[in-house]
C-alpha cells in the first residue's frame, strides 16, 4: 500500500518566499472525514486538473494514501455538494536539496502558513528551515480535512495565538 510520510510546520517568517516560484492555485473538498481518521478528498489544481484521494491512518505519523485522477467536471460536481472546502496556494521548492511546500490558505483559514516535507521514513533525519515555527505533525486541528471542517479563523484568538507564542 502507499504510504505518505510528512511533517508539518507552522511557517514563522517569510524566508521561504526567496526558494519558491510560481504557486498552484488549489481548491479541495471533504466527501468524508471519519472519527477513525478515514478521508475522502477531492483536489482541484487551477481548474485545470483533479484527484480523488483516500487516506487512512497507517502506523505513527504515515498514511495510507491512494490517488487517482478524475475528471474535472466530476470534480467540481463533487464541489458543489461538499459541506467542508477549503482553498490555498501551493508552492514547491528545494531548500538545502530536499523538496519542501509551503501552503498559504485562504478564505476562512488566511493567513494560516504550513510547511510540509515527505520523507521516506518517520526516522528520517531533518534539518527544520529557520522559517518554519512550531510543529503540528501530530495536531489534528492542523489538517487540511479539520480545516475545512473548522477554519483557523475560527478558532478562539486564545488558541491561535497559543501556536505561534
Amino acid at each position: 500500500m502507499p504510504l505518505e510520510i510528512e511533517r508539518r510546520f507552522l511557517v514563522s517568517s517569510p524566508g521561504w518566499h526567496s526558494y519558491a516560484g510560481f504557486g498552484k492555485s488549489l481548491r479541495q473538498c471533504y466527501l468524508v472525514v471519519s472519527k477513525t481518521g478515514i478521508v475522502v478528498r477531492v483536489r482541484i489544481s487551477n481548474g485545470e486538473s483533479a484527484w480523488l484521494t483516500l487516506k487512512a491512518p497507517a502506523e505513527g505519523i504515515a498514511r495510507h494514501e491512494f490517488e487517482y485522477s478524475i475528471p474535472l467536471r466530476d470534480a467540481e460536481d463533487l464541489w458543489k455538494l461538499s459541506q467542508y472546502r477549503l482553498v490555498k496556494k501551493r508552492y514547491e521548492f528545494i531548500f538545502e536539496g530536499e523538496p519542501w511546500i509551503v501552503d498559504t490558505f485562504e478564505g476562512a483559514n488566511y493567513p494560516l502558513e504550513l510547511a510540509e516535507i515527505e520523507l521516506t521514513s518517520e526516522a528520517s533525519a531533518l534539518k527544520v528551515p529557520d522559517w518554519c515555527g512550531s510543529e503540528v505533525t501530530r495536531v489534528g486541528q492542523f489538517t487540511n480535512a479539520a480545516l475545512a471542517q473548522n477554519p483557523f479563523s475560527e478558532w478562539p484568538e486564545e488558541e491561535r495565538k497559543n501556536f505561534f507564542a
